[in-house]
């Protein structure tokens, strides 16, 4: 369906491991992302959703298709991030939008350290993704894949709030590079 309507093209692809844990790491324009950015790949993804999206039956049931994981915002879900751990140390793909939220602009915004913690508490490969639009009918929107972040030299660190910016520097400086390179 998305790639009718909006002609998805994805790049890249081939940087996403077959096996093992993997955390996609993406910009966020637009509520189509989730579904778009497992588009690519032939393996499931599963992702955060803010919990208020699961009280509505029909999208709820939706959600939890797409893998969805409710979180409670504004706070630490201990619940959410358990399961999400859980998720990688099953071998399993996760998706996550280091921004938070949705770009009203379209520009990168400043990533916060969630992502960082789940890289550092995982063994997983950590794949920057760009998602290159506007979603307008029958434009093109691109999802580019990058390839893995070495981050081992902050796995072998002490984990401090320090590291966990720091990684989440250089995850959203990855995916700024990529929207830089193929910008439509």
């Amino acid at each position: 369906m998305l790639k009718g309507l909006y002609r998805y093209e994805s790049i890249g692809y081939e940087n996403v491991p077959n096996e093992g844990p993997v955390i996609l790491c993406s910009n966020h324009i637009s509520n189509w992302d989730p579904p778009l950015l497992g588009c690519g790949i032939d393996r499931q993804v599963s992702y955060m959703a803010k919990e208020e999206l699961f009280r509505f039956p029909v999208l709820s049931h939706v959600l939890k298709s797409f893998n969805a994981i409710p979180v409670k915002r504004g706070g630490n879900d201990r619940g959410a991030i358990r399961t999400t751990l859980q998720v990688l140390e099953q071998g399993k793909v996760f998706g996550i939008f280091p921004e938070g939220t949705r770009s009203k602009t379209g520009e990168l915004g400043e990533g916060k350290t969630g992502v960082a913690m789940f890289a550092l508490k995982s063994e997983a490969a950590i794949i920057p993704v760009a998602i290159i639009g506007p979603y307008r009918l029958f434009h093109k929107v691109k999802v580019v894949y990058g390839k893995p972040i070495d981050i081992s030299k902050y796995r072998e660190a002490k984990s401090s709030s320090e590291t966990m910016r720091e990684v989440t520097q250089v995850i959203m400086s990855e995916i700024q590079k990529l929207k830089d390179t193929h910008q439509q």
